[in-house]
This record gives structure tokens, C-alpha cells and sequence, in this order.
């Protein structure tokens, strides 16, 4: 009971840190808050200074902004969050109303991602169903470069090809059901290869437990063992799918305004720009809400599933030890991604040519031009370095951070759900200001939001591994909590939290670059590939090629991530484990190995 009260005052306080930063917002940012709101109401207003101290005495910005934040936050408990600073209307039945929106689109794009990830684990439940995992090839090519599409982009495909062109479904507006199909496809769809990458990631070694072994003697059908082994899994995903619910609310940023959806991440991200700190705050608090109840289910929902395995210490661990999987794959797509970078790079990425605007692909320009006549290659091969190196060094201290965050769960958990409400431009909106604009801004913005699925995942996965039985024994033989974080929990924990590092890559690569398009860190001219989606996504009916070229890029290099990710595992000599139900004996197999050590 003292801990969980401990968790919601800590939870408390940081949502109360939080909202209470963002009313700081524009005073942090040494901005003139009656300028911005100027600007967002009437972008052509001469802003002369009876202008701006009219706006200043209707909005009370004179009192300061402490006096603004307590005026705030005395009318919630009342349910009044105040006017917008840019119409006046009521905040709360706006903010309402958005959620709901957005409540609804992710709810259909969850329908999406579960569909999307059970066809990316249907060819291991199958092979696990007839016993035939063992001679299993790395795959999961299709399932990252899918996981690696921009989800604008997609958004954007879709709304032209099937509601334009074909005019199956509406493309624009929010009126419906159907108007939900497309939006759900384009969110559903790289968060179901996501997940599916994990549940795959999880599901040999659940078939390898001595029950799935049992009930292959008992006769029972492979069916019936592979409904079971996902039931096993989905315990271990159900904190990273509590992300997902609470990520795509608060990030659906682009899909709302490419389908015109009034949802709250579109109402949050333009309250951040005009610094309409009521709504912003009301949008923030929202999010809040909605992690830490999605956080409070997802641990119930773990406690139904599991039983009380959990409790008592009797499951057995999903990550054994196995050799790795050697496969040429990684060095095939390793192999052209290097051979599209070293073409680019002899090739000048800034030169012009008016003649050759949007031109297809030829002898003389592979990847086809821009709308300036640039040449594609040339700037997909430049931009190759400032991508990569910059998401490579995001990924690395993002995994950092959530292993070393995941591994006391009890201080990470509230953090996790703070954090995890935050979307990436009103992180980069912070930091600018409180270390300001620069290159390094969007990298700090992106890692301080990207270590949160990692500290939950291995949270998730180190709750079931200390509910083993032979960890159980090892401890109860006087092994020290060092000699059991190194020999059996990190080794069981580190190499999928690894790997789910490395299938978030290319996602960090487009989270840094759609920053930078923003206006919150790097500029054109630069041909990072998030800005070359940017630039090219308005010429992609004309010029398919113009956006297919970067794309193709961050999909190779998702798909290198992942298969690169089937060969970590953690360096330690495997314990024999039997084919049949372990004995009691053969339990403590583990627990033998630590006294002959010593």
C-alpha cells in the first residue's frame, strides 16, 4: 500500500511539473506571448504596441505568469479550463471533443495494428503449431520496411490513390465510419509491424515451455498450443501496446491534418505554435489522463492473463539462450544501402537545373529530380550521413536511458507515462526553450521522448523473468542481486530490448527529420531524407518517384535494422534444458551452475 501511494504522488508531481512548464512556455522561451497570439489570429496585423498591450490586458499577461497558471488550475476542479487565447471559446468542451475524436481514430487503428501483426507472426505460430521452429529462417524483411514507412506518407498514398483517384472512401473530413478507414490504415498499419516484430520476437521461446511440450504429448492440436503461446506472449507487449494507445493520441499529428481530423494531437500541436497556453495545457493535462489510465489497465489486464504465475513465481522465461542465427540477409540489404550512399555521394546534391524539374528515372538521374531539378541519388546518398549517424547516436542513448530506467520500474513507471504524452514537437518546443534553437535541438527533443518504450518493454520483460522458478532457486541458494542482474536477468532482458531498439530506428530517423521541417532544427537545403519527404510529398502524384526514392531509403534501412537485430544474443554458455517437463532437479540447473562457479 506505502508504494502505491509512493507511485501516484510521484505520478502527481510530474504531471504537475509538466502542465505547470508548459504554462511557463512562452516566458521560458523569452518570447512575447501577445505577439505569437497576434500572429496566429491575423498573420498581416501591423503588431504596433497598443496592438500588442490590448491583447496583453484582455489576456491578463500583465498579472504574470504565475498569476495566469493559479487562475488555471483553480477553475479544473470545477471542469473550467478556461478561454482559448485565440477565439475565446471554452477550452473544455473543445479539448473533450478532440479526445473523443482521436479516441475513436485510434481505437480503429488498434483493429488495424492487430490484424497487421497477426499476419506478421502467422508464419511462426504456424511453424510453432507443427513443431518446425528450429529449422526457421530469419525473416521480417516486408514486416520493418512497413514498420519503417512514414506514416504521413502513407496517409498521404492513401487519401490520393484510393480516395482521389479510385474515390473508394472519403479522403478529407470526419463525418463517419468511413471516414475513419483510411486514417486507421495509415496509424494501423507501421504500429501492427511493430508490434508484430515484438510478439515474433517472443513467440519461439514460448513454444519451447515445458507446457507447449506437454500438451504436444497430450495429443492436443497445434492450433490450440499456438493460441495458447500468443496468450503467453501478449502479458510481456501489453505495456508497449499502453504506449501505442497513448503515442498515436497525442502523435497523429500529420494523418489529422492530411484528413482534416479534428482529433487532440492537431489541436495540441497548433495550440503549441500560437501558444494558446489554455488549450495547451488542457490538451497536455488530457494525455496525462489517458496514460495513466491506460497504464492502470494494462497492468490489470497483465494480472488476468498471467494468473497467479506472476505472483507466485512459475513462469518459465520466454528468452533462453540459443546460438545465433547466421544469414546473408543483413548483408544483402547492408550491401545496397552502402552501394545507393557511395553513388550519391559522387554526385553534387545542390546543383540545379530548371530544365529538369521532376524528371523520371534515367542514365542520368537513377532517382529521378526534384521539383528544383536536383538530382535524387545525390541527395539521398548526402543526406545518408546526417540521417543515420545522428539516429544511430538517439537510438544508442535512448537505449541506454530505458534499460537503465527500466531496471527500477517502481521510479520509471510514472515517468514512462509523463513522457510518453508528450509528443516530439512539444518536447522540441521545450527544449528550445529552455537551451534554444540549433542543430542539436531536435536530437535532444527526439531522445528525451524515445527511451520511454524501451524502459517499459524491459520492465515488462524483467517482471516475468524474476517470476521464474529457477531464478527463484538461485536466489534462494544465496546468489547476490549483482550475481543475478548479470547471469540471468540482463542476459534475458537485454539482446529483444536490443533488437526492439533497433526496429525503432528508422522511426527516430523521421521523428529528427519532421522536427527539422518544422522549423526546430535543420533547414533546407539539407537533404536529410525526413526533409526530402517534406519537400518532395506535395509533387508525389506528379512524381512518385520524388518521394519513393527517400522512402525506399528509410525502408531498406529498416528492414538491414531488423534483420542485422535476428543475430543478438547475449554471450554466456547455454544451460542443457531437457525436451520433456523439467524436473525438480533439472530446475536448479541454473542454481548448480552458481555454486560450481562460486
Amino acid at each position: 500500500m506505502r508504494h502505491r501511494v509512493a507511485t501516484l504522488l510521484w505520478r502527481a508531481l510530474l504531471a504537475a511539473a509538466l502542465v505547470c512548464g508548459i504554462g511557463l512556455l512562452p516566458w521560458l522561451s523569452r518570447t512575447d506571448p501577445a505577439l505569437t497570439v497576434l500572429k496566429a489570429r491575423s498573420a498581416d496585423r501591423d503588431p504596433d504596441p497598443r496592438t500588442l498591450a490590448d491583447i496583453r490586458a484582455q489576456l491578463g499577461l500583465e498579472q504574470g505568469p504565475l498569476h495566469l497558471l493559479g487562475q488555471w488550475l483553480g477553475g479544473l476542479p470545477r471542469g473550467d479550463a478556461g478561454r482559448s487565447w485565440l477565439n475565446g471559446t471554452e477550452v473544455t468542451p473543445a479539448v473533450v471533443q478532440a479526445l473523443g475524436v482521436s479516441l475513436l481514430l485510434v481505437t480503429a487503428a488498434l483493429v488495424v495494428a492487430a490484424g497487421t501483426a497477426a499476419l506478421v507472426c502467422a508464419r511462426t505460430l504456424g511453424l510453432g503449431a507443427r513443431r518446425r521452429l528450429d529449422g526457421r529462417r530469419a525473416g521480417g524483411g516486408a514486416s520493418a520496411m512497413l514498420a519503417a514507412l512514414p506514416e504521413f506518407l502513407t496517409a498521404s498514398v492513401l487519401a490520393t490513390v484510393v480516395g482521389v483517384q479510385l474515390g473508394w472512401l472519403p479522403a478529407l473530413g470526419w463525418y463517419g465510419p468511413r471516414w475513419t478507414i483510411l486514417p486507421a490504415l495509415a496509424l494501423g498499419l507501421p504500429a501492427g509491424a511493430v508490434l508484430g516484430r515484438l510478439l515474433d520476437d517472443l513467440l519461439p521461446g514460448a513454444f519451447a515451455e515445458p507446457w507447449a511440450l506437454a500438451a504436444e504429448a497430450r495429443g492436443l492440436r497445434g492450433r490450440t498450443v499456438a493460441v495458447q503461446a500468443a496468450r503467453r506472449c501478449v502479458p510481456a507487449l501489453l505495456p508497449n501496446l499502453c504506449l501505442f494507445v497513448v503515442g498515436l493520441t497525442a502523435g497523429s499529428v500529420a494523418v489529422e491534418q492530411i484528413y482534416d481530423i479534428p482529433g487532440l494531437g492537431r489541436t495540441t500541436l497548433q495550440a503549441a505554435l500560437a501558444q494558446d497556453l489554455p488549450v495547451l495545457q488542457a490538451g497536455t493535462l488530457a494525455l496525462l489522463l489517458l496514460a495513466a489510465a491506460a497504464s492502470g489497465l494494462a497492468a490489470l489486464a497483465v494480472r488476468l492473463v498471467t494468473g497467479p504465475a506472476l505472483r507466485d513465481g512459475a513462469l518459465d522465461s520466454l528468452h533462453r539462450p540459443r546460438p545465433s542465427a547466421r544469414s546473408t540477409v543483413p548483408f544483402v540489404y547492408g550491401g545496397l544501402l552502402t552501394a545507393v550512399v557511395t553513388l550519391g555521394l559522387l554526385r553534387d546534391p545542390l546543383a540545379l537545373d530548371t530544365g529538369a524539374r521532376l524528371q523520371p528515372p534515367s542514365w542520368a538521374h537513377p532517382f529521378g529530380t526534384d521539383a528544383l531539378g536536383r538530382d535524387l541519388l545525390a541527395r539521398v546518398g548526402h543526406g545518408a550521413l546526417d540521417t543515420l549517424l545522428v539516429a544511430l547516436a538517439v537510438s544508442v542513448a535512448a537505449l541506454v536511458v530505458g534499460v537503465l530506467l527500466g531496471l527500477l520500474p517502481r521510479l520509471s513507471g510514472p515517468l514512462v507515462d509523463t513522457v510518453n504524452a508528450v509528443p516530439p514537437v512539444l518536447a522540441a518546443l521545450l527544449v528550445t526553450a529552455v537551451a534554444g534553437s540549433g542543430a542539436t535541438t531536435p536530437a535532444v527533443a527526439v531522445a528525451t521522448v524515445s527511451w520511454a518504450a524501451l524502459a517499459a518493454h524491459t520492465s515488462s520483460l524483467l517482471r516475468q523473468e524474476r517470476a521464474t522458478p529457477h531464478l527463484a532457486a538461485t536466489r534462494g541458494l544465496g546468489a547476490s542481486r549483482w550475481y543475478l542482474l548479470r547471469h540471468e536477468l540482463l542476459p534475458a532482458v537485454l539482446p529483444p530490448v536490443i533488437r526492439h531498439a533497433l526496429l525503432r530506428l528508422p522511426g527516430v530517423a523521421l521523428a529528427l527529420a519532421s522536427l527539422g521541417f518544422l522549423g526546430l532544427g535543420t533547414q533546407p537545403p539539407s537533404p536529410e531524407w525526413g526533409l526530402l519527404l517534406a519537400e518532395n510529398q506535395p509533387y508525389a502524384e506528379r512524381a512518385p518517384w520524388a518521394v519513393l526514392a527517400p522512402a525506399a531509403a528509410l525502408a531498406l534501412l529498416g528492414a538491414l535494422a531488423v534483420s542485422a537485430a535476428g543475430g543478438v544474443r547475449w554471450p554466456r554458455r547455454p544451460v542443457p534444458r531437457p525436451c520433456t517437463a523439467p524436473s525438480g532437479s533439472e530446475q536448479l540447473a541454473p542454481a548448480r551452475e552458481l555454486v560450481e562457479t562460486g
